[in-house]
């Protein structure tokens, strides 16, 4: 039998050893535990066992302590150990021994995580560019180019490479460059560390782009994973920063793209508490060398920080902390009262609004440069083309010079294009030369050789019109020049603009946290003044200081962990935590989707982010800064948003031949209608005509429409603006998705398997129904006086079963949970693994009562007689030796007896959600098998699966956390495509196997982390289906996006190759300009249509319902409906009712 009490592990005097510091302390919550033998059981888990040194079990904390050696049993294991006797375990924490901590003045190992925002990227072969200055760099571990976010980061070595560095290889690939952070990382030299470094990549424009930037960085040593992506213009690499550093991987980039080092951020398998942090603090007001030093001294000796050097030339600190000791407000206020001032450089918030003004200042620059060269296409447009054609009369043009075979038109056409060709142009000259320079070619080759060809035939023309006679006005195509960089120049506005708008939810998501917080000058003294009711009381207090109540406002990225923060009606919440006063309505749909707001008093939970409501709050942070949910949240869409689809991968390859193969058509079409026109008997028409200029300037047009045409944008963009606006929707809508890969195999899942505990059911126990015998049910009076008296009782009982108990009983007096039942207990008396008897006298009454409430057993010992019916059911149970009586269905009896007689019972059992059955029934109806899998005994799971609508033969019950990996792994080599949903410590390994692991947001860290999918929403079990259902439909979109950047290509190139100019078609090089342009905003938009989905209404509880009444009527009944008439009617909850087993 366990201890009543939790045993507490005191820790030895000083300076005597302890028999227990070479032992690690392991807390673990257990759920599920009801009486002494539940105890028992898990104690017997640990008894003999190698390593473990004690075990202490309390069924009032539902908590067990372990001391143990790590080195033999690991946290984990004991957790597993726990859940293999049937129990819910929960991981709370683990003290280390001294012995085994890591020596924090041990050589550390320093990386670094450099983000550059880079501008100019406008597809695939961009990124490829990028990625491809890295390839020969040493110290870069990893790069990741993203082109939707115009960022690149790189996970370096800087003392090999500086963060400067990776900006000019950037920007030697032809890209702007702009360095948004660099951020070093210190662990332990014993910790294995990598990093990954985030380069912002400008000037990608397809996926050939993108190719140039992975062929850079293949093969780099230290660089382990790279993601180069388009739409978002950033590289993502992954790297040890011992061997190439954040900033070496923006160099290579550079070499193709304008690239800067975004972010980098080192990782260490150390734990958290013995992980430094880096923090770049811009410093003003230094005036030597000297000062220089005496500020490194002055924060190197602040308790918690590891190091401190600082630039005087840069005037940026680069520290090292640790977080879990020092906050960074602190540190701050230690710069600042030494008479300097702080500013945080590397901040998300200004990361985030450099970013935004690049995109700007890009999207602006189009703009401009459409503008221009349009003021100029138009002139060269009428006098080469309208005028000469329908305006005969003003023909200016054919004025010729004294110059013979000189034109007054020629002259002018000439003037007016130089300025856009080599003015607009430059850019695109800078950029092909760069990726053509490291073996590399873009869209921005394809447009300068069509452009360029233009321009020089007609140049050429006037010089042989000039040389040779009879001097007759050439053939000039200066108008193709001219409108060929206007439509480009329109359709990359148009693109960069729309391309903005897929990244419009990450946008709201990172505005969400307001700039500043109010906080209280002292928060402990604050804590102890809510107490109090008058504040003249609080005055009157010995100690009390008048600050406690005074207020100060601060950055909320300087905000640490233990303020107290002041929430106003209307206020944004700055950071997580925990409510300590007040009371108030905030809403959540911001973050988690949650249309209705959430009520929060003392002890609930706050999300940074959402919004207060008419109240008042106070809450203490809990998490601050980069630690908070909104920040993972953000981090997550980040990262979900620069990775690359499997479907992606495709493309890429095509992208990597296109340009060459582009060219190779070009030269085809050429050469190959100059000998058509030559040796054909009947050539098409065009080659006959004086208008076209003769044969060669007829094939030059169709070689330069086949150039033009021919664009790998359409096809680069096609998957991640799919995937960014659909994780967007996703994140909007409290459905978080890690990135394409998982998108794509989450269309495929055919098979969900479920979680009983804490995913199906709530994870407490509730009273389903009660019973009172014929005296206290005779009338509403009696039966109120019954509740009372139950509720008096277990009020005072530390149980998880007496506190449903009394619970219900409020609810069924009409009062507040937290409000108290009116009257006097006494005599009371708890007997472990039995029941509780105490003396009760009600408000009011001049008359005690005699209550006892156990189990059948404790009631006989009491002397007390059983309802033949009811004890007939309970000895129908598993044992009678615990509290109550546990039906194979799962349901709990507990008997009641009043003044020694029996006066009826209650039956609990595990709180089944409102929409479990709900969304069973949609995963059915979308042609998905459900399963579930729980360590609870079979009885209790077959009731659980028979009210959610699961069929028994996919039921598995008694299953250790090993076992359901294993049996993941079953169903996925049946040929299952398996998606596993679950919440706790013991869920993450399946979900790992699992080809797609969804989580609950209100489970543990390591479950999140284990899934691929993250539910904010946790009492919304319709969200599964409804992901899979917004996978299905972006993957929809990106194979229609797919689908018409192929389709666009095979139909018109045709056209463009003059395969049907017999017919008398073909593609002016201008119309070829405009559908290119066309091809890649058309895809975009198609992108952006995303944005309107919704969930169908078949997937809501009010639209199954509707639905279900609406064929009801009809007398036209589906399966569905069936099973929905046998599972039984909805109610405000589910309990788990009797099922025949």
């Amino acid at each position: 039998m366990a201890d009543f009490q939790l045993k507490t592990m005191a820790p030895q005097p000083s300076g005597k050893a302890s028999g227990t510091d070479h032992y690690a302390t392991t807390t673990v919550a257990v759920e599920g535990m009801t009486c002494g033998a539940c105890s028992s059981a898990v104690e017997g888990a640990f008894k003999d066992f190698a390593g473990v040194k004690s075990c202490s079990v309390s069924l009032i904390l539902n908590r067990a302590v372990i001391i143990h050696d790590s080195s033999l049993l690991s946290p984990d294991k004991v957790v597993d150990m726990i859940e293999d006797r049937g129990f819910d375990a929960t991981l709370i924490s683990t003290v280390e021994p001294r012995t085994n901590q890591p020596d924090l003045m041990a050589p550390a190992t320093t990386t670094t995580t450099t983000t550059v925002s880079v501008e100019g990227m406008t597809c695939g072969a961009c990124t490829s560019a990028v990625e491809k200055g890295f390839a020969t760099m040493d110290g870069i571990l990893s790069v990741d180019v993203s082109l939707m976010m115009n960022r690149a980061v790189v996970v370096h070595d800087a003392a090999k490479v500086s963060p400067q560095t990776i900006v000019d290889t950037i920007e030697d690939r032809g890209f702007d460059a702009l360095l948004i952070s660099s951020v070093e990382s210190k662990s332990q030299a014993a910790a294995t560390q990598y990093a990954i470094s985030t380069i912002g990549i400008e000037g990608m424009t397809c996926v050939s782009c993108s190719s140039s930037v992975e062929g850079g960085l293949k093969d780099v040593k230290g660089i382990a994973s790279y993601q180069v992506s388009v739409t978002m213009g950033r590289a993502v690499v992954t790297h040890n920063p011992d061997v190439i550093t954040a900033q070496q991987i923006a160099d290579i980039i550079d070499g193709f793209f304008d690239a800067r080092v975004i972010s980098s951020d080192v990782h260490s398998s150390l734990k958290k508490d013995t992980k430094s942090q880096h923090l770049s603090v811009k410093i003003y007001g230094l005036q030597d060398e000297g000062s220089v030093a005496d500020v490194e001294r002055l924060i190197s000796d602040l308790e918690g920080v590891q190091s401190a050097v600082i630039s005087f030339n840069t005037a940026k600190a680069d520290i090292e902390y640790y977080p879990s000791t020092i906050g960074i407000r602190t540190i701050f206020e230690a710069i600042e009262a030494a008479g300097y001032n702080a500013l945080l450089s590397d901040s998300e918030e200004s990361n985030a609004q450099l970013e935004s003004l690049a995109k700007t200042k890009e999207i602006q620059g189009w703009r401009t440069a459409f503008i221009f060269s349009l003021s100029f296409a138009i002139p060269v447009f009428l006098i080469s083309m309208i005028i000469p054609m329908f305006i005969k009369p003003l023909d200016f043009g054919k004025i010729q010079l004294p110059i013979p075979g000189l034109f007054l038109g020629d002259i002018v056409c000439l003037a007016l294009t130089i300025p856009v060709q080599f003015g607009i142009g430059k850019r695109f000259y800078k950029s092909a030369w760069k990726s053509l320079r490291h073996g590399s070619a873009t869209m921005d080759a394809l447009v300068v050789l069509g452009t360029t060809t233009a321009f020089v035939f007609s140049c050429i023309s006037m010089l042989i019109s000039i040389i040779s006679p009879p001097h007759n006005r050439p053939a000039t195509v200066f108008d193709t020049c001219t409108m060929l960089i206007t439509f480009i120049s329109l359709g990359r506005y148009l693109e960069n603009s729309a391309k903005g708008q897929t990244s419009t939810a990450l946008s709201k998501l990172m505005s969400l946290a307001p700039p500043m917080a109010t906080i209280y000058v002292d928060p402990k003294q604050q804590l102890q003044a809510q107490q109090n009711l008058l504040l003249d009381d609080i005055k009157t207090e010995p100690g009390f200081d008048i600050n406690a109540i005074q207020e100060r406002k601060v950055p909320t990225e300087l905000l640490q962990i233990d303020d107290v923060v002041v929430l106003r009606p209307g206020d944004k919440i700055p950071a997580d935590g925990i409510v300590t006063y007040g009371e108030s309505f905030v809403d959540e749909s911001m973050v988690t989707g949650e249309a209705m707001p959430i009520q929060k008093k003392p002890g609930s939970r706050l999300v940074g982010g959402t919004v207060n409501g008419t109240g008042r709050l106070d809450f203490k942070v809990t998490r601050a800064g980069r630690d908070t949910q909104l920040a993972q949240i953000v981090k997550l869409v980040q990262e979900a948003q620069t990775s690359r689809a499997p479907i992606q991968r495709m493309a890429d390859i095509v992208a990597g031949y296109f340009v060459p193969g582009v060219i190779s058509l070009g030269a085809i079409t050429f050469f190959g209608w100059i000998i058509l026109s030559h040796i054909l008997p009947n050539p098409p028409a065009i080659f006959m005509s004086n208008a076209s200029g003769g044969s060669i300037m007829v094939c030059l047009k169709l070689c330069i429409s086949v150039i033009v045409f021919a664009c790998p944008c359409a096809l680069g963009l096609a998957t991640p603006t799919a995937v960014m606006v659909g994780t967007g929707v996703g994140a909007e809508n409290g459905i978080l998705v890690k990135g394409g890969e998982a998108l794509e195999t989450a269309t495929k899942v055919t098979k969900v398997v479920l979680d009983k505990t804490g995913t199906l059911t709530i994870g407490k126990m509730a009273v389903a129904r009660s019973s009172q015998s014929a005296l206290w049910s005779s009338s509403d009076w009696r039966l109120k006086r019954w509740w009372m008296l139950v509720g008096l009782a277990e009020s005072s009982s530390e149980h998880p079963i007496g506190h449903a108990i009394a619970n219900h009983a409020k609810t069924q007096l009409g009062i507040a949970h937290e409000t108290g039942i009116d009257g006097q207990i006494s005599n009371f008396s708890a007997v472990v693994g039995r029941g509780i008897a105490a003396t009760i006298l009600l408000a009011k009454d001049t008359k005690a009562h005699t209550m006892h409430i156990g189990n059948a057993a404790f009631l006989r010992e009491s002397g007390i007689a059983l309802n033949e019916a009811d004890e007939k059911a309970a000895s129908e149970g598993v044992s009678a030796t615990t509290k109550s009586e546990k039906a194979p269905s799962g349901e709990t009896f507990v008997f009641v007896a009043i003044d020694d007689t029996y006066a009826g019972h209650l039956s609990l059992s595990d709180e089944i959600k409102p929409d479990a059955r709900y969304a069973v029934l949609a995963l059915k109806r979308m042609g998905i098998k459900v399963a579930m899998v729980t360590g609870d005994q079979r009885g209790t799971a077959l009731a659980v699966a028979a009210q959610v609508g699961i069929d028994r033969s996919q039921v598995w019950a008694g299953v250790s956390p090993d076992e359901k990996q294993d049996l993941v792994s079953i169903m996925q080599d049946e040929g299952e495509i398996v998606a596993m949903v679950g919440d706790g410590i013991n869920d993450s390994p399946a979900l790992a196997t699992a080809d797609i692991g969804i989580a609950m947001a209100s489970g543990t860290d390591v479950a999140m982390e284990a899934a691929d999918v993250v539910l904010m929403k946790s009492d919304n079990l319709l969200d599964i289906p409804a992901s899979l259902h917004l996978s299905k439909t972006i993957f929809r979109r990106i194979r229609m996006n797919l689908l018409w950047a192929c389709g666009y290509n095979i139909v018109g190139m045709p056209f463009a190759m003059g395969f049907f100019l017999p017919l008398g078609l073909h593609l002016h090089p201008m119309a070829a300009g405009a559908a290119m342009a066309a091809s890649s905003v058309s895809v975009v938009g198609s992108s952006l249509l995303l944005k309107y989905w919704q969930r169908p209404s078949w997937m809501t509880m009010q639209g199954i319902d509707e639905e279900e009444a609406e064929m009801a009527m009809s007398g036209d009944a589906k399966w569905w409906q069936v099973w929905k008439r046998w599972s039984r009617g909805r109610a405000t909850y589910q309990p788990v009712e009797t099922a025949e087993v």
